[in-house]
């Protein structure tokens, strides 16, 4: 194995972790960290395939523009607030059985 395919399974890898830390923290600001983390690893990934372009377009557009909006949207909320009214744990149980059925269906 090459050391240009450990790099790129050592920044998958990382962008799978930190692709499921957007989704699986609790906290919207953690979120919003974890996916300018994730763009910063997709755009090394786009840096490994000679694509410095797309990487540097990644990194200013979305890191630089989009998270910066994101994050002084995240901070202008009231979180308290919509943490106590929101309805995820009441609907989780019917999420989790339509996912399971969908993938047992795809799978099959």
């Amino acid at each position: 194995m090459s050391f240009i395919e450990i790099i790129f399974y050592v920044f998958a890898s990382i962008l799978v972790l930190t692709s499921l830390g957007v989704i699986l923290f609790k906290n919207p600001v953690y979120s919003a960290i974890s996916l300018i983390l994730s763009f910063i690893t997709s755009a090394a990934l786009w840096l490994l395939l000679q694509a410095e372009f797309l990487a540097i377009v990644l990194i200013l557009v979305y890191v630089g523009a989009v998270m910066v909006l994101f994050l002084f949207v995240v901070m202008m909320l009231n979180i308290d607030d919509v943490m106590r009214t929101s309805k995820f744990n009441k609907m989780a149980p019917f999420a989790l059985f339509i996912g399971s059925v969908s993938y047992t269906h795809l799978t099959l």
